[in-house]
């Protein structure tokens, strides 16, 4: 499956680093003053007036928040993100399930379309998307559909490794069909990946610059954060943790995986964050067998990278999650680790939804994102970004 992007452009046009960066500031900060931006970036007032007026004109940002006292009595008027201000569309393609969501600039889900199937097939795929699209667009006004940025896809790849079925996915590239039949920029990156760049952008703790993310569904997967940008790879496939080598001869996926409970359990379990009633004994053997090669390809990803937190999300319940949390950072503790210092080990905020929203966020970083990717960028003097962990800034 070629993975080529195509050039960043967006509806309102081409937008400069400094507005990018202001975009960013507020989206991980929520509503700031003019103040607080100038101080946040380096930028002069003036520059960062000019600047927040211009996106304001272009209606990305929204000038209309409360107003708040500044230390001498003058009031301060938040600036935040207009929701309108721009549309993304977003594809996951699951192992059981695909959907097709339309979200905001945001970050919230304004429509979602599911495709249930035995096996995603290519075409089946294209067909949902297409349908889907122009579904959603005929719920949208004209002044709507003119500020649609195109649309990402959140992908496992070699999906022809998983099973015969799949074996109708070599050789096709489902971006560029679906460039093609949508008349739409599309981009597509591996779904660990899209969900760890989701958990960057919408996700409502704060992160290091640098973190280790396993994101379990059918299949596990993950990504990788280094100087605060997400990293692909000279494949696109880093941070592949479902494939990392575990002792045994097996990989993380054969183990912390969905679908190796649900084998457990000899059923399909929803599709939904209901409580799955699991039996205690089926539970507590996936969660010490999940945890157990968790910390093994954490415990060798931080002794390479010296990372101080690992991220662990997925498909499932918060309850299971966050004991499969715990028992990672217990598994953790009891290795031998000498010479290592341990990560923190925390859970995502983002659940089922994280893979589906990175896909949307695609389309968003490239047009409004610092340096067009999965970043969080820090910035220095003058307005000169540089790479690093989210700061609180003030304001």
């Amino acid at each position: 499956m070629p993975n080529t992007m195509p050039a960043a452009a967006t509806p309102q046009g081409v937008r400069s680093q400094n507005e990018r960066l202001i975009l960013w500031l507020i989206r991980r900060n929520g509503p700031m003053p003019r103040a607080a931006l100038a101080q946040a970036t380096g930028l002069s007032a003036q520059a960062v007036t000019n600047i927040t007026r211009e996106l304001i004109a272009a209606g990305l940002l929204d000038a209309g928040g409360e107003r708040r006292r500044g230390k001498v009595g003058q009031p301060l008027l938040p600036l935040a993100l207009a929701p309108e201000g721009a549309l993304f569309l977003g594809l996951k393609v699951g192992r059981r399930v695909a959907e097709l969501v339309l979200v905001d600039f945001a970050g919230a889900i304004r429509q979602i379309r599911v495709l249930p199937h035995a096996y995603p097939h290519p075409d089946a795929i294209r067909d949902f998307a297409v349908a889907g699209t122009a579904a959603i667009l005929a719920e949208l006004t004209g002044a709507q559909r003119a500020r649609l940025s195109g649309m990402g896809i959140a992908s496992p790849f070699y999906l022809w490794d998983w099973a015969e079925e799949m074996q109708p996915w070599r050789g096709r590239d489902l971006r560029a069909e679906l460039a093609a039949a949508l008349d739409l920029p599309v981009w597509l990156e591996n779904d660990g990946s899209c969900a760890c760049g989701a958990e960057m952008m919408f996700g409502t703790e704060d992160l290091p610059e640098d973190f280790l993310y396993f994101y379990l569904a059918h299949f596990g997967g993950g990504g990788v954060v280094l100087d605060g940008r997400l990293r692909l790879g000279p494949s696109r496939n880093a941070g592949a943790m479902g494939s990392c080598p575990v002792p045994g001869g097996r990989q993380v996926l054969d183990v912390a995986s969905v679908s190796v409970l649900e084998a457990a359990l000899g059923r399909d379990l929803p599709l939904e964050d209901a409580d799955w009633q699991l039996p205690q004994a089926v539970a507590r053997q996936w969660l010490d067998e999940s945890a157990r090669v968790l910390s093994h390809a954490a415990l060798g990803a931080v002794a390479v990278l010296d990372l101080p937190l690992v991220v662990i999300d997925g498909a499932m319940p918060a309850a299971l999650r966050d004991a499969l949390v715990q028992a990672t950072a217990d598994g953790l503790t009891a290795m031998r680790h000498h010479g290592v210092t341990l990560p923190e080990v925390r859970a995502g905020t983002l659940g089922r939804r994280a893979r589906t929203l990175g896909a949307a966020a695609l389309p968003l970083s490239a047009g409004f994102m610092p340096g067009g990717s999965f970043t969080a960028p820090r910035p220095g003097r003058n307005g000169q970004e540089t790479r690093g962990a989210r700061p609180a800034f003030p304001g």
